[in-house]
This record gives structure tokens, sequence and C-alpha cells, in this order.
């Protein structure tokens, strides 16, 4: 009786160990681990505080009211402060931008104080900054504010992510490139805090997000979206933005078609209320934009 006894608890405690050594390593699933990992290379100060984007030639920048054209030693080329000129809708408001085949894409609206109504999707010339034409928005979708854009070129899709939280903020949206036509909203799951930029590279999207508390020096995040032909789709934490000179709002983001970089739209010195300017930090006697530039390389799980 007393060897069975102790045969049982050699056994138990064996059970034990294994069980302690499967928590210790778990199996890990590469969907749900960062794709790459992110090695600062430089930033460059810029006049616009919403987005960025590039074709590999130039970069775009788009300030609240603005559109801006700079070449890639940072050297402001162009400019139209009056981006609006010719919108059916009056709007007040740029998100961040995406370019493809020689026109950008403007996320706009009419914002203030948190709350964004006549959503509008513009293309501009890439080479005048001019309105070429617009896209029909679907209220029915029920995206109440737009705070980025992006071209999906293999699917010929457009979407659009919603600062706005609630149900507005849940979910992406997408519309058809060739004919502007509302194709669906995407479930986030979980859910990111305060989306600012959208953008699509090599089959997933990835999302900033001003998710980090400026006052208690907290960062900001960068998302990936598992997307599929599902109403819903995983989110995967890719990057914490440790290193950026102060904590401020992080903005929009693209991808360089040419470097494979990857650039993050960054802003500080203002403190920001309800998307909103009110006042300056301390040691600051203005907002400064700045957009960091990433090197990206295949992440090795371990």
């Amino acid at each position: 009786m007393k060897k069975a006894w102790i045969a049982a608890l050699a056994l138990g405690v064996s059970l034990l160990a294994n069980v302690g050594m499967a928590k210790e390593a778990p199996v890990k699933d590469a969907e749900f681990l960062p794709k790459y990992d992110y090695t600062l290379v430089g930033s460059f100060e810029v006049k616009g505080r919403q987005g960025v984007c590039t074709d590999g030639e130039f970069y775009y920048v788009s300030g609240s009211k603005a559109l801006y054209k700079y070449d890639k030693k940072g050297n402001l080329l162009q400019t139209n402060e009056t981006p609006f000129e010719g919108y059916s809708i009056p709007s007040n408001h740029i998100g961040d931008i995406d370019v493809l085949d020689g026109e950008i894409f403007v996320s706009a609206e009419n914002f203030m104080d948190g709350v964004g109504k006549d959503i509008q999707i513009a293309i501009h010339d890439a080479k005048t900054l001019k309105l070429k034409r617009t896209f029909r928005f679907e209220p029915s979708s029920g995206q109440e504010e737009v705070s980025g854009i992006t071209v999906d070129p293999d699917k010929r899709s457009v979407w659009m992510c919603s600062w706005v939280g609630e149900e507005s903020g849940r979910y992406l949206y997408e519309y058809s490139l060739d004919s502007g036509k509302f194709l669906r909203k995407v479930h986030l799951q979980p859910v990111p805090q305060w989306v600012q930029g959208v953008f699509y590279w090599k089959g997933n999207l990835y999302l900033t997000a001003d998710d980090g508390t400026a006052d208690l020096e907290e960062p900001d995040h960068l998302y990936r979206v598992n997307i599929t032909d599902k109403s819903y789709a995983s989110v995967v934490q890719e990057k914490t933005f440790t290193e950026v000179k102060k904590q401020g709002e992080i903005e929009g983001l693209t991808m360089d078609p040419k470097t494979g970089e990857l650039l993050v739209h960054f802003n500080r010195g203002a403190r920001i209320v309800l998307g909103m300017g009110k006042g300056l930090y301390p040691g600051y006697d203005r907002e400064i934009s700045e957009v960091y530039r990433y090197k990206m390389t295949p992440h090795a799980a371990k």
C-alpha cells in the first residue's frame, strides 16, 4: 500500500513538472507575433501635423488644412494651403493620406472638439496637389469620423479608419477603388484606442494609435491587422514607440516602396485635448511635427 502511494505521488509530481514546463515554453502562433523589428534610421521636421505618404520618389505630408510635397532629403518643394477648393461639401480638416499612381488620397471632414461630420474621400493630383475628384461616402456604414485613409492596390480597395471611439472607432471601412462603392466594415479585435493612421502593406493593414498618455510620458503604438474575408480581424501590437524625442501625438504612417522603410508622423510640444491644441508643454514655444524613418527586418520568433 505504501509503495502504491509513493508511486502515485511520484506520478503526480511528474505531471505537475510537465505542466510547469509547458507554461514556460508555450507554443507561439506567428499570426499573433510582430512581423517585423523596427530600427530607427533618422527623422526630419515637416510643416504638416496630420499624415505622411510616399510613392518612393517624394514625401507627401498633410496638415489639418494643407498639403505639402518634400524631396527625400526633407526639402519642401510644394505647398497647397487651400486644399478644399472645389470640394462639394465644406471641410476644415485633413487626416492621414496615401498616394497611388500619381494621385493623393485625402481623408477629409469637418472636425471640432472630438466630433467629426461631413466625411469626404478626395483625390488630389500628386504633381499639383490640387483636387481632381471625390469619392462618395456612405453614411449607413456607421463611420462618424475619419482619421486616415489607405489604398490596397492588390484588391483595388480603399480603407478608412476612425479616431472617434465607441462604435465608429471599432471598425475599418472598405470601399471599391474603381467604383467608389462601399463594400464592408471590419470589426477590430481587440480594438486599439484613438486610431490615427492606416496603411496597407503586403497583405496586412497597419494602424497607428495615440493610446499613450503624453502627460505621463506613455508611448504610442503600431498595430497590425490580419485582414481576411471575414467581418472581423485580429489585431496584433507591432511596436511600442519608446525612442521618440518626447512623447506627444502619433499621427499617420506609410511604407516606402523603394527602401522598405516605415515612416511615422509624430507631433510634440502641444497639449492635445479632444483632438485640438490647448496650449504648449513647458520648454516649447511651438508644436514640432516630425517624420521618423525606421528600417524593417523580419521578426525572428524566440
